[in-house]
């Protein structure tokens, strides 16, 4: 990512969503192009923290039930969200003739981007302002942990939309947007005119 973030050529809000979360925090680190994140239905992670141990720090996630895995040759396992328990675990605010193409084409994530631990020494919302966009009917994540690592990252902006699903980007285009644009606007504001 960090050679993506480069060829942009100028500054960068990076937007992350459920376990890419660690994705933009890994990648931002120590990144003088990054100039915001955003944590959509994310999580924001500290050094050594992974999205298993994320997930299972406060209740309220029924994902494991939902979960099918597939042996890797490569080792481990990929998981994915079962088609019957897609629409009511993942996109319960979505038309469920949507969600069942969602489910349909969902991409399996691997067993090691669940459980590998945040890396970095220093994660990139220590020094990179961030927004968090999330709902409080998330199943897959618990609210919990949104809020806490709202808190942590000691975000400029929260957004805790009201019966939003994990699904937030589908469901509540506009507030994920909404958060893009004032991380966008929080930099050019900063700029000398």
């Amino acid at each position: 990512m960090r050679d993506l973030i480069a060829s942009v050529g100028g500054p960068v809000v990076l937007v992350g969503h459920s376990y890419g979360g660690l994705v933009i925090t890994e990648a931002a680190a120590g990144n003088p192009a990054v100039v915001g994140l955003v944590y959509a239905s994310a999580f924001a992670p500290d050094t050594g923290e992974s999205a298993f141990s994320l997930s299972t720090s406060a209740p309220g996630s029924t994902l494991g039930e939902a979960l099918a895995a597939y042996p890797v040759s490569s080792g481990g396992s990929e998981f994915a969200i079962r088609p019957d328990a897609f629409h009511g675990q993942f996109a319960a605010d979505v038309p469920e003739a949507q969600t069942a193409l969602m489910a349909a084409t969902q991409r399996p994530v691997t067993e090691a981007a669940l459980s590998e631990a945040l890396p970095t020494t220093r994660p990139a919302w220590k020094d990179i302002a961030s927004w968090h966009v999330f709902g409080d009917a998330d199943r897959n994540i618990p609210v919990a942990v949104f809020r806490a690592g709202a808190e942590r990252a000691g975000a400029r902006g929260v957004n805790e939309v009201a019966g939003a699903s994990h699904a937030i980007s589908v469901s509540q285009p506009d507030a994920v947007v909404a958060s893009i644009g004032a991380a966008a606007r929080s930099w050019i504001e900063s700029q000398p005119a």
